[in-house]
């Protein structure tokens, strides 16, 4: 059935194609359809940051920005979301057009420039939806925002999301905002998580809540911006770190006329480089902090993989889009398979 949809979908341009997917989605919903869905198979459940995930297969950032679409991929079978990228005020992102599909790759190159509605209106979406599951809020900062006052934006999506959060993610890795990825060297990531860390001490003691966060890093860091990474997250004891975010590498899509297009890979082609960045930081951080998966995982044998490598938990965004919901019942099925 999804071969079917998938055809008509890829007819339009991938930002359309997604808003009339979600479209449809919501009318299937609301007719009460996605509950005739199979269960997808069960996976042996895994506890990280003291929170048992019944399913360790989750939807990455991006797909819903503004938490608009939480009943309906709730309902999918994943076993946590994600949402976001959100940021303190709203924003339009970059013109368009800004999401580029490369069909024969099985890739997609966005710059969106985390569009979305800001985190006040972010939260209402949160508190109005029926989902009790596990969810992530992906923040990052507003494009007017300096990269020297970035910390400031962070503080301002951590303070508000911290109750409605399972856990939060620092977007410092996106290739779509000006400058955002300087906040992965030295100095810089080192300001930024220190004061993170000491929000979180005193948002556990006000609220007597705790909420994780968590660090999402670029395949295309360096080793040395990987070590300072890895060295510093121990050093603040963050909570955990998601790899990766989209690439601007274009090497393994030369040949399709769309990869001069500027803003971030993801999807097949993105997984190799993705993976090594896994491997890297998991290597460095000898199993002290808990690592999510995610970045071209179209298979199930693509979700062992990077379980076998280090990852606790995966994700999934570009896979969903060229494979469907089918995918969530395949990772599912190879991982409680090989027992991962």
């Amino acid at each position: 059935m999804y071969l079917i949809i998938k055809k008509l979908l890829f007819l339009f341009d991938p930002e359309k194609a997604h808003h009339l997917a979600m479209f449809g989605l919501r009318v299937a919903n609301i007719f009460g359809l996605l509950r005739l869905l199979p269960q997808v198979p069960k996976c042996k459940s895994r506890i990280l940051f003291n929170i048992t995930f019944e399913n360790p297969v989750g939807l990455a950032a991006g797909l819903d920005k503004n938490a608009e679409y939480l009943n309906i991929f709730s309902k999918l079978g994943f076993g946590f979301l994600e949402v976001g990228t959100i940021t303190p005020l709203p924003q339009p992102g970059n013109s368009k057009p800004r999401s580029f599909r490369l069909t024969k790759e099985e890739g997609i190159i966005n710059r969106f420039g985390f569009n979305n509605v800001g985190i006040d209106k972010a939260i209402n979406n949160i508190k109005s939806s029926n989902f009790s599951g596990i969810l992530g809020v992906n923040i990052g900062k507003n494009f007017s925002t300096p990269i020297e006052s970035a910390a400031e934006d962070y503080l301002i999506g951590f303070r508000k999301s911290y109750l409605y959060a399972t856990y939060i993610v620092i977007n410092i890795s996106s290739p779509n905002t000006k400058n955002l990825r300087q906040l992965q060297g030295y100095d810089f990531f080192e300001k930024l998580i220190s004061s993170i860390k000491s929000e979180q001490n005193k948002l556990t003691k006000y609220h007597n809540k705790y909420t994780p966060f968590l660090v999402k890093i670029s395949p295309d860091a360096s080793d040395q911006d990987l070590d300072n990474i890895c060295n510093i997250a121990l050093k603040f004891k963050v909570d955990g770190i998601i790899a990766t975010n989209t690439t601007i590498e274009r090497d393994s899509v030369t040949l399709n006329p769309q990869h001069k297009e500027s803003g971030g890979l993801s999807g097949k082609p993105l997984y190799a480089k993705a993976l090594k960045t896994q491997k890297y930081i998991c290597n460095r951080l000898q199993n002290k902090i808990p690592v999510i998966g995610v970045g071209g995982i179209m298979s199930g044998r693509d979700g062992v993989e990077r379980l076998e490598n280090g990852a606790d938990l995966i994700q999934i965004y570009s896979g969903l889009i060229f494979k469907g919901h089918n995918l969530i019942h395949e990772l599912c099925k190879k991982i409680q398979q090989n027992k991962s």
